[in-house]
């Protein structure tokens, strides 16, 4: 597939090196990581995203860096921490997947990619999970916040503790359990609407590696090309476009996840496998939708060659 993009400089950056697998099975398991190993470097070309960032989930090597330490709104992609924190919920026996969540009337309001039910609709634990993680939809990413911790604002905490609990720096700060500006949320007296949420792209991929080494059956949902919700027959399509059958179609890609805001620009978390080597990439602040499949072929092309 051609790139959307023709430029192309080689630069510089970073390899650096954090173990071999048994250290990154301890970073999937406990999220300490060290980046500090810095001993070699790499020629690679520039990803015309704001930041970029590639991780070989197998060795622990960072492939790639671009801005990748800069705070920078995430959008939709910070949903991989709701993600996690709901699968620890269900882990840890506070919640079951059968479980009916009645939709408030801030989950039902809620702006952007959406399953679109009404305040008091009810729908299971797993419906709105699987909507969430696959179409984006943020009202179900509200009703599952609400219905864990009590509260958005609540669980916006909880966000918060775990990023600290495994290793994220302080360049991530969660403010919403959805990734949608402040000023989206400011009419929802109910909202967590305190401040923004911010990632680096370092932070968002060592998330994606967390999530994925402690839960790996969530490709079996993120994988997916679309949902179909049992307690109305909706489906929900994919906002991947790199899963087969899709546009931008990429042999073993099997996730992760996207986001679109306007500050913070296209962005895309892909990860893809081949011949049992997994790949992480993260693409901040492209400018088009196109462009962030198209940057993640790009750095996937790159980092299997590697």
């Amino acid at each position: 597939m051609r790139r959307i993009v023709n430029k192309r400089e080689n630069k510089s950056f970073s390899f650096i090196w954090i173990g071999a697998f048994a250290a990154v099975l301890y970073l999937a398991v406990s999220g300490q990581i060290d980046f500090s190993n810095v001993k070699a470097t790499r020629s690679a070309p520039l990803v015309d995203s704001r930041a970029a960032f590639m991780l070989d989930m197998g060795s622990g090597a960072v492939l790639y860096a671009k801005n990748s330490d800069a705070a920078l709104p995430p959008a939709s992609m910070s949903k991989m921490m709701t993600e996690l924190i709901v699968l620890d919920a269900v882990n840890e026996g506070q919640l079951s997947w059968g479980d009916k969540v009645t939709a408030s009337k801030y989950a039902a309001d809620v702006i952007g990619s959406q399953i679109g039910f009404s305040e008091g609709e009810r729908f299971t634990v797993r419906e709105l999970f699987e909507a969430m993680t696959v179409s984006s939809a943020n009202d179900a990413a509200v009703a599952l916040a609400e219905f864990t911790a009590g509260s958005e604002k609540k669980f916006v905490e909880l966000m918060n503790k775990k990023a600290a609990a495994i290793g994220l720096s302080e360049a991530t700060v969660f403010g919403n359990a959805t990734g949608l500006a402040v000023n989206d949320l400011r009419g929802h007296k109910e909202a967590a609407a305190e401040h923004e949420t911010l990632m680096s792209a370092r932070d968002t991929a060592m998330l994606a590696a967390y999530l994925l080494g402690k839960y790996p059956e969530v490709i079996e949902v993120t994988s997916r090309s679309s949902v179909k919700l049992a307690s109305n027959g909706q489906q929900m399509a994919s906002t991947n476009l790199m899963l087969s059958g899709m546009p931008f179609s990429y042999s073993g890609n099997d996730g992760l996840k996207t986001g679109y805001t306007t500050g913070a620009g296209y962005c895309f978390t892909g990860t893809a496998k081949r011949d049992g080597k997994r790949l992480i990439t993260v693409v901040m602040g492209a400018e088009t939708p196109e462009m962030r499949f198209a940057e993640t072929e790009f750095l996937l092309n790159y980092g299997f060659r590697s």
